[in-house]
């Protein structure tokens, strides 16, 4: 029963972070704003997400596991959603 609630609240905390990025993913993607987004933030955010993933991986933490999948398809669908926008804005 203990490592069922350590795993629950390990969910409960990757579910809020995010839960965090669904106001920037819908500015960048349904409002088109992208201005004062670092890429180079999003880049290292996304660099130590995977490091926690393979953390997580190697201790065989499925909510670590689970929260940096879903944490890192928002950031990389963040990158890609500015990179876009710039794109069409230079062009």
């Amino acid at each position: 029963m203990e490592a069922f609630l350590i795993e629950s609240i390990g969910i409960i905390a990757g579910t809020l972070g995010v839960i965090a990025w669904l106001p920037q993913l819908r500015e960048v993607w349904i409002e088109g704003l992208h201005e004062g987004i670092s890429l180079p933030t999003f880049w290292l955010v996304s660099t130590a997400l995977v490091l926690w993933l393979i953390y997580g991986m190697l201790i065989r933490s499925i909510s670590i596991i689970v929260a940096n999948v879903a944490a890192l398809a928002c950031i990389l669908s963040l990158i890609i959603g500015v990179i876009r926008l710039r794109k069409e804005k230079s062009d």
